[in-house]
């Protein structure tokens, strides 16, 4: 019996471990500052999760190693129900994060971003409402992101800044469109537009370093960007972590079983 309750005990060790990158997953999503990070869907919940599969984890730890067999099944019950709401959280994730609006522009290398290659909940989530998108805006704004590309002294010539792999935000807010066909004076300085009609973005485009192109569509877009690339690395722990505690609760849970078989057949040779 007490070898069972070791074995319970390790394999639960092992549980907890496997919430470990969930939760600390969760806490860089949720301290993640700049211009990338202004959208804050999906942090705090999944912050939550993992903070709450960590302490159900250890309580089953707990219930294993000291043989409390009431802990032992309440951890099992809210194991359970906890996986099944991350793997809920990661198939929506995927779902409305799967479309990229990224699309290549010749001679650059850097991409532009429309809307248009997100999911249509996502797009609605942010340009559907005025109110959010405003304090995204003034949150991208206080980022200094374009600030930051402007001051930035190795673009000597304009083939410097074109042959620059930019961030989706500041592809899509520090920048007109290149379908615009403005020139390039500085990373945040565009004159003469040589096809001013091409894009709506194109008159929004402004020299301003208040304004920018953080009233485009391009902009939005490239918000949306950096979630998916943010999203895009936490899902990779996320599902691999996932995957291998599910495993892991699979084996506990027959551990579980087979000490419960065990003190059966104690308590019915003792009492015979």
């Amino acid at each position: 019996m007490a070898v069972s309750n070791n074995i319970t005990a390790c394999i639960n060790f092992l549980v907890l471990l496997c919430t470990i990158p969930i939760a600390a997953t969760g806490l860089w999503l949720a301290s993640r500052h700049g211009g990338e990070d202004c959208f804050r869907l999906f942090r705090w919940p999944v912050a939550i999760l993992g903070a709450l599969l960590l302490l159900v984890a250890l309580a089953g730890f707990a219930g294993a190693y000291w043989n409390r067999r009431g802990l032992l099944a309440g951890y099992l019950f809210a194991m359970a129900a906890l996986v099944t709401l991350l793997l809920a959280l990661l198939v929506f994730a995927f779902a409305v994060a799967h479309g990229d609006g990224a699309y290549p522009v010749l001679g650059r290398a850097y991409d532009d971003y429309r809307l248009q290659g997100y999911s249509s909940w996502l797009r609605g989530y942010v340009a559907d409402d005025p109110q959010r998108w405003e304090r995204i805006r003034a949150c991208v704004a206080a980022s200094g992101t374009c600030g930051k590309l402007a001051a930035d002294s190795s673009f000597i010539v304009p083939e410097q800044f074109y042959m620059s792999h930019l961030s989706p935000i500041e592809s899509g807010c520090c920048k007109p469109p290149t379908v615009c066909g403005y020139a390039y004076v500085s990373p945040t300085v565009w004159t003469s537009p040589a096809n001013p009609a091409a894009d709506a973005d194109c008159a929004a485009w402004s020299n301003d370093p208040g304004q920018l192109c953080y009233a485009c569509a391009s902009c939005k877009a490239g918000v949306l960007g950096g979630l998916r690339e943010q999203w895009r690395k936490a899902t990779v722990a996320l599902l691999v972590a996932t995957v291998a505690l599910i495993f892991v609760y699979v084996i506990g849970c027959s551990a579980f079983r087979n000490a419960q078989t065990e003190d059966l057949f104690r308590r019915y040779k003792w009492g015979n």
